[in-house]
């Protein structure tokens, strides 16, 4: 099983407002998603091979709590399955609280599930570039 955790924090770019999926000044939800798919990118990269990459075929995504501007978040994704080049993680964000001995884990924003295929980066570009 391989996990990976990445640190972010709420910046202006990241507000709903910014990203156009609300009118708050939060977390915008497409952003979450992009943070949970980075997480998951981190997680596979042991698996891939030279010229393999992987992309993104299934999202499932409950965001549950708003973080508001400055707020830390980290996402960790963590392998829950895994088929030949299909590769699947269960996936949650957390606000990050300093405490007396440090950083720790708080608040649960969200939890979900992202499906990833390794290809071969140059075929698969070959595929989808004009005139092929």
């Amino acid at each position: 099983m391989t996990t990976a955790t990445l640190p972010f924090s709420v910046g202006d770019d990241d507000t709903a407002l910014a990203v156009g999926s609300g009118s708050l000044p939060v977390l915008g939800t497409p952003r979450l998603l992009a943070w949970c798919e980075a997480a998951t990118c981190a997680a596979i990269e042991p698996a891939l091979g030279e010229g393999e990459t992987s992309v993104g075929t299934r999202v499932s995504l409950d965001h549950q709590a708003a973080s508001p501007l400055g707020q830390a978040v980290e996402v960790t994704a963590t392998t829950a399955y895994v088929d030949g080049r299909l590769h699947r993680f269960t996936v949650a964000a957390r606000h990050v609280e300093v405490g007396p001995e440090g950083p720790v884990a708080g608040k649960v924003v969200a939890t979900g599930e992202v499906t990833r295929v390794v290809v071969d980066a140059e075929r698969f570009l070959s595929r989808i570039s004009p005139g092929s």
